[in-house]
């Protein structure tokens, strides 16, 4: 898949034509669709004849689970009666018989009709490695990056076209979600979340957006962060105006100073209010990510808290 977006508006995706990704082949046209077109893609061959069974289920099996790798792996189809002699050379002795080729070599070899997950992750094995093009993760990583820089806008667009590549990636939907929230469109990523199918809604990345919303809420019902600041000047142990003080910070998006004010809580009184700096924290760490700086300083801190 190959992206194409200009800075706020959304792109269109282009994909290799469907009749380069998989062709038929002769012992003729070998050499150039398969050891030479394997010098710059994976390519696999599948070996297969009219009058086998597991063949016509193999085929479009495989045909099917290439395609959606969207370029990243070409597929050839031989008939084995049409080019005995080809046959012969591979020393193909059943069919369906399949070779994946890189570099101008097979490197994989199957035979057999196999499940669409053996498929798949012989395809990724395949994949792993070659110079093909960017994958799905890869655009969602960039534009994961692009929404951590604070434009949201871009970021929707790069996520919407993937959901139209993929319409099940639950990191491509939590993605679009998160970009909603960035822009204040809070009630129609809520809307959206209720109508995810079950299985999407439990993956982690969902249930932190589901997190992420659920502190949205609170933190608008908190006062202004300058009237919660002049409270704490007054009284240092308001435990309720710096817990406070932490919401509003969080809605500003300034993540690490609500971080740091939920932490000082819970160094001056980790009990209160049925642990609740405690619980915040553990709800913001969720949000940002097992692997973000700011979670793993702040869970490092808290460990330092929690047993000092």
């Amino acid at each position: 898949m190959d992206l194409m977006f200009n800075s706020g508006a959304q792109g269109a995706a282009k994909s290799t034509p469907p009749g380069e990704l998989i062709k038929e082949a002769t012992t003729a046209t070998f050499v150039a669709d398969v050891i030479e077109m394997s010098q710059k893609v994976p390519v696999i061959v599948d070996f297969w004849a009219t009058w086998c069974g597991p063949c016509k289920t193999l085929g479009p099996a495989l045909e099917k689970v290439v395609r959606e790798a969207r370029g990243a792996v070409r597929m050839v189809k031989v008939d084995v009666d049409k080019n005995q002699d080809l046959a012969a050379q591979l020393r193909i002795q059943s069919v369906p018989t399949v070779y994946a080729f890189k570099g101008g070599r097979p490197v994989d070899a199957f035979t057999g009709a196999q499940p669409e997950s053996q498929l798949k992750s012989f395809v990724q094995r395949l994949i792993a490695g070659s110079n093909a093009g960017p994958t799905i993760d890869d655009y969602i990583a960039e534009a994961k990056r692009v929404l951590d820089e604070g434009d949201a806008q871009t970021a929707a667009g790069i996520f919407n076209q993937i959901l139209q590549e993929a319409p099940d990636n639950a990191s491509a939907m939590a993605g679009l979600l998160r970009c909603l929230m960035a822009v204040g469109q809070t009630e129609q990523a809520e809307s959206m979340l209720s109508r995810l199918a079950p299985e999407i809604a439990r993956h982690p990345e969902i249930a932190a957006v589901v997190t992420a919303l659920e502190l949205a809420r609170h933190a608008g019902g908190v006062g202004e962060a300058a009237e919660l600041r002049r409270r704490l000047a007054t009284d240092a142990d308001d435990h309720q105006a710096r817990y406070d003080l932490a919401l509003a910070y969080y809605a500003g998006n300034e993540v690490e100073a609500a971080v740091d004010e939920l932490l000082e809580l819970f160094r001056r009184n980790r009990a209160w209010n049925e642990d609740a700096a405690r619980k915040q924290l553990v709800k913001i760490f969720e949000v940002l990510g097992f692997s973000h700086p700011l979670a793993k300083s702040g869970r490092a801190r808290l460990s330092t808290l929690l047993f000092s």
